[in-house]
């Protein structure tokens, strides 16, 4: 990257110096003005206009757009890095973090950081639910400083940790290092840092619970105390959580729910729709990274106590007592298991929803059979309807019909799981599969009371146009009774196979203001200053692209917006439910026919992930795009309604 930025400064250099000379040349003719040839000197300035060329991100610089109404450039994070982690508390404080910089980043910032790791941080001094509706935006960065360090409109981003930063309580290589689950090895350590949720437990003190996204996946817990005066923090201790036996997979994004627990989901790191090939022999990074977390002596799964079954893994992980000594994870099977992005749950304790991060995803609802309990519950997928005759990006919605898929608990379908775990590389036939395969799912739901056997292809498997292992019964179950299982251990291949839409493209966060929404649906006085009578659910999707723009089934998009992705709201109805999703912004036209930065516009949104709402029903929304520097980005919906 910089190696680009220097080639376009230097470029820039020379076509401002080709005009200037022209000039020069011209009025050293003028006898009067050659005094002022003599200032050739100036044109040694010139050499300064090399440092200001430099700094101009010369391509980005050149293309920019006019802003759209209401958006407004809050910070960027330093090259390489990400947006994530975006949290806003009660008192205004506004947490995020800068995933994955660059490690040849080596300007320092004000306060002396260099942004060459991973970057758990807060806007210090400022209280962001009192900032006024009339904003500056932050400048797009110029300088090499500018463009290493974290550069805000509002507040003073500082730095409260860093991987690998030693704390009382961290293991012995610092914060964000996975540790195998007898802690005698270290398994990984990422700079992949993404969800914050900040716990209050007293005034100006509380705990942050961090995500570290890999395989296997962590949790971070720090104590902080903040000076009320300054707003300016200070971390106690810190410590990574205890996953147990299992461990987690990629904690990506997360939310905190009604009740005070951290809800961390995981994400990627599995075979996706191709479960079949799990166990299949040779090379598989995150199956044997699981392997070495579960046996500290494992080299990989061949030679691991316990191979790892996929089927533990990608599931919404609560933390239950997370102020006590020993906080316990618990995975909601009942939520469903696929790519998780995060999931949000509404005031009622008991509706949920779901987005899941992939290529040809699913949008879910949760409603659980008892309030503050998610062990138990009906799982849903969405059934889109596209408005017709639009495809425009900005302008087109669709309604939604939500199609149940099944009811369980913890306890059935951890018996299910557990079904699986015996299963090993051993076990492997080629073209087959020992685990659910989509003829599994189509015989579920066509309420067949037996599952296909292992041997003998599925004819409606077939004549769908399956292939291979997807044309049989899994080995575990063939020939059993029919069960639900499939719906929460393969819960996309279950709604695709009920007729749910299976399109979505890298469904990101999914979010909704709590204050806001419980007073919508109660009339309760929650929102200071303002009287809500409808709130929103917001979801950001990343690349409108691959199965929405395939001009195939529910969701027939048009490619303008392409990777540059937009963010998308649901209003809220009675008993907070949902039936009708609406463009909210979009980025700019994409442009092909560009490189990297220049394909999504500066001034526009470029793949839009971490989105949170705020008291006041603007929204914060968090790239992990293409830019040279990422952006946090405010939005303002009111300007279009």
């Amino acid at each position: 990257m910089k190696e680009l930025l220097l080639a376009r400064a230097v470029r820039n250099a020379i076509l401002l110096a080709v005009p200037a000379l022209f000039l020069a040349a011209c009025s050293g003719d003028d006898g009067d003005d050659g005094a002022q040839g003599a200032q050739g000197p100036q044109g040694e300035q010139g050499s300064q206009g090399e440092q200001g060329a430099a700094g101009q991100d010369g391509a980005d610089a050149r293309s920019v757009l006019p802003m759209a109404k209401g958006l407004t450039r809050i910070a960027t994070v330093p090259l390489g890095a990400e947006v994530t982690g975006l949290f806003l508390t009660d008192d205004g404080d506004l947490f995020f973090n800068a995933q994955h910089p660059s490690s040849e980043n080596d300007e320092a910032d004000a306060a002396g950081n260099v942004y060459d790791r991973a970057v758990i941080g807060v806007l210090a001094g400022v209280n962001f639910n009192e900032l006024p509706e009339a904003l500056i935006s932050s400048p797009i960065p110029d300088s090499e400083n500018e463009q290493e360090t974290v550069m805000a409109a509002y507040g003073t981003y500082q730095v409260l940790a860093k991987t690998g930063d030693m704390f009382t309580s961290t293991p012995a290589t610092g914060i964000g290092s996975v540790m195998s689950a007898d802690k005698a090895v270290e398994v990984v350590q990422p700079e992949m840092v993404d969800f914050n949720g900040y716990l209050s437990t007293g005034p100006n003190t509380g705990y942050l619970f961090t995500n570290w996204e890999f395989f296997p996946g962590g949790m971070s817990r720090m104590s902080l105390t903040k000076n009320p005066d300054t707003y300016d923090w200070t971390v106690g201790d810190a410590e990574m959580l205890d996953f147990g036996t299992y461990g987690t997979i990629a904690n990506c994004f997360g939310s905190m729910s009604p009740w005070g627990t951290p809800l961390t989901s995981e994400e990627w790191g599995n075979a996706g729709d191709n479960t079949h090939v799990w166990n299949a022999p040779g090379d598989n990074a995150s199956r044997d990274a699981l392997a070495r977390y579960i046996d500290s002596s494992a080299t990989d799964a061949t030679d691991s106590m316990l191979f790892p079954n996929t089927y533990r893994y990608h599931y919404i992980v609560e933390i239950t007592d997370p102020t006590g000594d020993n906080p316990v994870p618990v995975k909601h099977y009942a939520m469903g298991r696929y790519e998780h992005e995060n999931s949000i749950v509404m005031p009622d304790q008991r509706t949920a929803y779901l987005s899941q991060d992939s290529t040809n995803g699913v949008f879910y609802k949760f409603v659980a059979d008892t309030a503050g309990d998610l062990s138990a519950g009906t799982l849903y997928a969405a059934k889109l309807t596209q408005d017709a005759g639009s495809d425009e990006p900005a302008t087109t919605g669709f309604d939604i019909e939500w199609i149940e898929l099944a009811n369980a608990d913890f306890a059935t379908i951890d018996a299910w799981i557990a079904e699986y775990d015996a299963i090993g590389i051993d076990d492997y036939v080629d073209g087959k599969s020992n685990y659910l395969t989509n003829a599994d799912a189509m015989a579920w739901a066509a309420e067949d009371a037996t599952y296909p056997s292992f041997d003998t292809a599925y004819q409606p498997a077939v004549d769908a146009g399956e292939e291979g292992a997807n044309t049989f019964g899994g080995s575990v179950t063939a020939g059993e009774a029919m069960d639900d299982r499939i719906a929460f251990l393969e819960s996309r291949k279950a709604a695709r196979a009920k007729g749910a839409t299976a399109e979505w493209r890298k469904f990101e966060g999914i979010y909704a203001n709590h204050n806001r929404a419980e007073e919508a649906e109660t009339g309760a006085d929650l929102v200071p200053g303002e009287v809500v009578t409808q709130a929103y659910v917001y979801f950001a999707i990343s690349d409108i692209d691959r199965g929405m723009i395939d001009d195939e089934g529910d969701i027939q998009l048009s490619s303008r917006v392409k990777d540059c992705g937009g963010v998308y709201r649901m209003a809220l109805e009675d008993g907070y439910d949902v039936s009708r999703i609406e463009p909210v912004i979009m980025g700019a036209t994409y442009r092909s026919s560009l490189d990297g930065a220049d394909r999504c516009d500066a001034n526009g949104l470029s793949q839009p992930d971490n989105v949170i709402v705020m008291q006041d029903g603007r929204i914060l929304i968090g790239e992990d795009g293409g830019q040279t520097n990422n952006t946090l980005w405010m939005y303002d919906p009111s300007v279009d309604e």
